[in-house]
């Protein structure tokens, strides 16, 4: 089923994201990671492009098509085009194909770090185009309620949002944020422009602070106050960090779930313990929701 399609059964879509392990890692742990998530019924889970955004050993397909076919969830592969060819993209919409898999995050990739580039693709909407052009699948794409850390000019961020939905995207997962504020000012933004897929807030629970000044620092997420407290607080606590960083998580999908927000789309980061707390703190919540009739 195309994920465009879950939304149009469902009120509230919640769904996870997990990642395969590096490549000298067998992948005998991430097999137990998704038994143990496969019991929480996610709408759908999608499966990071490689270690590091690599294409080594075909991970990302191998995961994706165990959790289509082996569990029966609906599966989305990210496929990133930054150093490909049009052929690199259309053997692995074939090798897609043919494991059954339909739908596909489509995303840019990082700039190698010498800033070069021999692939054909500068921009995540000529990928989502070339899909498109070569199969009929689900498309997504990423979308940046701070902006993308390399175009912090909120409105240009916007205009090239437009582009992949232009282009074919039917559906958009946000990067993580840690203020619900600025994710409520970035779908008015997209309402302004038209932007009418359906759009799923990407929440990551906190477990460690070295965790999340790394992602951060990748991403410029913005972290608040209240937030840089518990940090503070519990760095030298584990198990109370993790636990604050669970109660954190909740008391935001809470809220925007209250708020309206059609989708949910947890960064397990593997860890099926916190996916399950976080699951079950929210499940009667996005299950009352969704016994209401969409009209």
């Amino acid at each position: 089923m195309f994920i465009k399609d879950i939304f149009k059964e469902k009120k509230v879509v919640f769904s996870f994201e997990i990642f395969p392990p590096k490549t000298t890692t067998s992948l005998d742990t991430i097999y137990k990671t998704i038994e143990d998530l496969k019991d929480l019924k996610p709408d759908f889970i999608s499966v990071t492009y490689g270690a590091g955004g690599s294409t080594i050993d075909n991970k990302t397909t191998l995961l994706s098509s165990l959790i289509k076919n082996k569990y029966g969830i609906e599966s989305a592969a990210h496929l990133t085009c930054i150093g490909s060819s049009k052929s690199d993209i259309e053997t692995i919409l074939e090798d897609l194909k043919k494991n059954n898999i339909k739908n596909i995050l489509a995303l840019r990739g990082d700039i190698p770090e010498d800033k070069t580039s021999n692939g054909e693709f500068s921009y995540a909407y000529e990928l989502i185009s070339h899909i498109r052009e070569h199969g009929d699948f689900g498309i997504s794409a990423a979308c940046y309620p701070e902006g993308h850390l390399e175009c912090r000019d909120l409105d240009l961020d916007i205009v090239r949002l437009k582009q992949k939905v232009e282009n074919g995207a039917d559906h958009l997962v946000s990067q993580l944020f840690f203020n619900n504020n600025v994710f409520y000012d970035f779908l008015e933004r997209c309402s302004k422009k038209s932007i009418d897929v359906p759009i799923e807030a990407g929440i990551m629970p906190v477990i460690n602070k070295k965790q999340i000044e790394r992602i951060t620092a990748l991403c410029g997420a913005e972290l608040p106050e209240k937030f840089i407290k518990i940090m503070n607080k519990y760095e030298h606590n584990p198990v109370a960090l993790r636990d604050a960083g669970i109660a954190y998580a909740v008391e935001q999908i809470v809220d925007l779930l209250s708020s309206g927000v059609r989708g949910i789309h947890l960064y397990t980061m593997n860890n099926p313990l916190v996916a399950r707390r976080i699951t079950e703190s929210v499940g009667s919540i996005i299950t009352s929701l969704n016994k209401d009739i969409i009209v």
